[in-house]
Formats: C-alpha cells, sequence, structure tokens
C-alpha cells in the first residue's frame, strides 16, 4: 500500500470498512419504485436483489448489462433493501423508503443506511456551480452529530439539472462551496467541523483534484475547541480581489460562539498558494446598539453572505439570532486584515437558517431562496422555502412561496441551505432537503434540484 498525495476519489475507501465491492454511488426513491446507479466493473453482467426492510429472502429483479437499475411496482411509505452483485462481488445492502420528493433528486440517503457512517448519515452543504463547458456540478457533504463529517459527494448534469450522475467525491472535505476563477474550478472548504480551511482545483470538471493546500489551520470544536466555521457561500468579486466569508468559534464557546471574518485574494494572484490570501481579524458580536443589548455575547451570528450595497460598500449579511432580523457588517476593501465593522441589523424574514444573497444586473434587484420564519414561537421551522426580493437591502418582500409544507409535521419537513445561480431568465437552486421520514428536519436525507423558469417575471 501506497501513500496518498490527493484529494479526489472514485470512491474514498475507508480501511477496515466495509463499503463493498461494487459501489452504489446514488439512489433515488419514488412513490413506486427506487431506482439506483453504481460505478460499473467493465464488461460485465449484473444481477440486482431487493426485499421489503426485514422481510423475507432478497428477491432477484433482473439481470442487466446497465451500471444502474429501477425496481418498480414498490409501495409508497415501504422501506426497502437492495444490492448489486457481479459473480463473487456484492455492493453492501442498501435502504431506501418509497415516497414522494420535490424538484429533482440529484441523491438519497436513508438516515439509517451505514454507507458512508465513516463520515455522516446525511446529506448537507448543498454546492452548485456551472462549469464553463456547460454542464452543472453539485456538491454535497456527509454530517452527522458526533461522527467525522468529512466526505463530499459531486454530481454532474449534462442536460440542465433533468438528470444527474456521479462524477466524484473529496476527502477530507466539509462545508465545501465549489466555484470557477478564470475558467478553472475550485472547491474551498474545511477539513472537518471547525478543522483547517482548505481549498483545491480540478482541470478535467470535477473527475479528479489536486491536493488541497491548507489556508488556516483550525482545530475540533466538537471538544469545545474554536476553530473555523464556513458555509458554501458565493464569491464576490470586488475591486479586483475575490472575497468569501467564514467565522472563527464553535457553538460550544459561550464567550463569542462564533466571530465573523472575511478572507480575499487578488485575482490576478493562484489561489493555491496561502501567502496571496488575506484574513481579517475576527469581530465576536458585541450588543452593538441599545436595541441589542438584552442579547448574550454568544448569540448566533454566523453563515454570512456577501453583497455589494446600492452605495457600492461590500456587505457581510449574517444570520442572526433575533426575530427576523440580519446582522449587517461593512467589510473594509482597503485594508484586508482589518475587522468587519457593525454597520445596522436588517429586518429579513429568513434569519434563522444559512441564507445567500445575490444582486441581479438585470432588474437592479437583490434576491435570495431562504428558509422564512414565520411563527416566533417556532423559529426552528424549516417547512417554508420563499423566493425574496429587496431593492436595496433594506425592506424585504416575498415573490413567492416555493415550497410550502406546514401542513406537515414541522418535526420531520425541512427545506434549507440553499445555492442558487441566476441564468438568463430562470433561477436554479440546490437544496438540502429533508421530507420523506427523514430523521428529522434538519437532518436531510436529499440533495434536490430545482429551477424557477423567468423567476423576474413573477415580481408581478
Amino acid at each position: 500500500m501506497k501513500g496518498t498525495s490527493t484529494w479526489s476519489y472514485h470512491p474514498y475507501r475507508p480501511l477496515l470498512t466495509d463499503v463493498g465491492d461494487i459501489y452504489i454511488c446514488r439512489i433515488v426513491p419514488q412513490t413506486d419504485r427506487i431506482h439506483f446507479e453504481w460505478l460499473s466493473l467493465g464488461d460485465v453482467r449484473y444481477d440486482v436483489f431487493f426485499r421489503k426492510r426485514g422481510e423475507g429472502d432478497f428477491i432477484h429483479w433482473e439481470t442487466t448489462e446497465k451500471n444502474e437499475s429501477d425496481i418498480s411496482g414498490l409501495s409508497d411509505q415501504t422501506e426497502y433493501e437492495f444490492f448489486v452483485s457481479s459473480g463473487e462481488k456484492k455492493s453492501r445492502v442498501r435502504l431506501a423508503r418509497c415516497g414522494a420528493s420535490i424538484g429533482t433528486v440529484v441523491n438519497y440517503l436513508h438516515p439509517e443506511d451505514e454507507a458512508y457512517a465513516f463520515s455522516g448519515r446525511y446529506l448537507c452543504s448543498p454546492s452548485l456551480v456551472r462549469h464553463p463547458d456547460g454542464f452543472l456540478l453539485a456538491s454535497m457533504d456527509l454530517f452527522a452529530a458526533n461522527h467525522p463529517q468529512n466526505l463530499t459527494l459531486i454530481f454532474r448534469s449534462d442536460d440542465e439539472g433533468k438528470t444527474w450522475h456521479y462524477v466524484s467525491e473529496l476527502m477530507p472535505c466539509f462545508w465545501g462551496k465549489m466555484f470557477i476563477h478564470k475558467g478553472e474550478l475550485y472547491m474551498l472548504s474545511c477539513s472537518t467541523e471547525y478543522g483547517d480551511l482548505l481549498i483545491g482545483k480540478s482541470t478535467d470538471g470535477g473527475k479528479t483534484f489536486s491536493a488541497p493546500v491548507t489556508l488556516l489551520r483550525g482545530s475540533n470544536g466538537k471538544r469545545g475547541n474554536t476553530g473555523v466555521h464556513k458555509n458554501p457561500q458565493n464569491v464576490v468579486r470586488f475591486g479586483g480581489r475575490i472575497y468569501e466569508t467564514l467565522e472563527w468559534g464553535s457553538w460550544a464557546n459561550k464567550e463569542y460562539c462564533h466571530a465573523a471574518m472575511v478572507m480575499s485574494c487578488d485575482e490576478n494572484d493562484d489561489l493555491m498558494i496561502p501567502e496571496n490570501w488575506s484574513f481579517s481579524e475576527p469581530r465576536p458580536f458585541d450588543r452593538f446598539e441599545p436595541s441589542l443589548a438584552e442579547l448574550p455575547l454568544h448569540t448566533m451570528t454566523i453563515e454570512g453572505t456577501l453583497t455589494v450595497d446600492p452605495a457600492g460598500k461590500l456587505l457581510n449579511i449574517m444570520r442572526f439570532g433575533k426575530y427576523q432580523t440580519a446582522l449587517v457588517y461593512a467589510v473594509n476593501t482597503e485594508d484586508h486584515e482589518a475587522p468587519l465593522t457593525y454597520s445596522r441589523t436588517m429586518a429579513f424574514p429568513a434569519n434563522y437558517s444559512k441564507f445567500m444573497i445575490k444582486y441581479d444586473e438585470i432588474s437592479k434587484k437583490y434576491y435570495s431562496v431562504a428558509t422564512r420564519v414565520y411563527d416566533p414561537a417556532h423559529t426552528s421551522d424549516r417547512n417554508l422555502l420563499s423566493l425574496l426580493c429587496s431593492d436595496d437591502l433594506t425592506e424585504w418582500r416575498v415573490v413567492c412561496d416555493l415550497h410550502d409544507h406546514r401542513h406537515e409535521d414541522r418535526e420531520k419537513v425541512g427545506f434549507q441551505y440553499v445555492d442558487f445561480e441566476m441564468e438568463g431568465d430562470d433561477l436554479i437552486y440546490l437544496c438540502r432537503t429533508a421530507i420523506n421520514n427523514a430523521n428529522n428536519f434538519h437532518d436531510a436525507n436529499y440533495s434536490t434540484f430545482h429551477r424557477i423558469e423567468k423567476f423576474r417575471a413573477l415580481l408581478s
């Protein structure tokens, strides 16, 4: 066995871990069928087996030369086990529950499926990007409490999001955001929760990535240590530099929880050289004005999004622990290591979950696709996803509700952490989706792709 110097795998196989001889790389349950795909072994034939979970012997479904199968005629709201074999080689037994989802399913993971237990059990951190060669890439990581949380999966669509297929996976990679710079694909992520901040590059559309370089050393917040926190946010270009948000801290830190930061690099410098990046000094929340005086110092200030305001100032707008309120910091674009400056609070109806704000040059408006908060008694609810719009980053209005599941169990349904792009007349987005008997609203079992056609027309 030789040492490794790579970041990408196809797939990642942890030592002494049963990942199967055949790797099932994508699962899509529907109301009456389960579609799944696996990595090809070459010119061989495969046998597909299934059964209702825990009931009787496995049933032979088909023999196929393809590396995918659709087991149909199944029962809605029912769980199934399935696997694929070829000769003596066999995949892990996987789980899926038949049921309806939303949008187009990029990937699914049953909450009790052990296939990725070496990293996590739930799908998180949606990241969506259009590659210069025309295809779409979507990524997601595997998380769960008290798990390593360090594997990211990447999928590709060549037909505008109608179908998706597995590309590769990254280890270690958590909270990752893919972005394009000078025609090349980059991934910016942490090694694990509150771990090191990493960046890597792919020159072949995500199939392989260079070994990542460490931009900032972190720690491990699970034991109360502070470290790097980030989320998949849009990379903003401003004044000849590229900017991204991050935080320093951990949930266990009761002094300040998470302190706001930005990172930046001259757009003409090599992004893979750590010394080319500058980091602002972490800025803890400090009850900046009388209206915030009663809030604890460890009030949630986390998961900032960057945008340029109508006056031409670069802002970091943060998720904040006050009902329907976001916290706004100004970025010092002259001194790149200076701490952020408190600017104001902003009324925002979707502040209790990660959100992204983008400016649309065509309509001259700001947009967000976010989890709307509608009940002060249940601020954790994530069962209402809305398209929001603002003219000035001061007043926001609801353009329309995209997914309204307030009629369902608030503890089991969630639409959250959306990453979106505006392309022509349409808006496309990737959502961390908990539905069809997820572990809970937070622990998502789906990553789903969506398209809002002619989204600007919805304003009228």
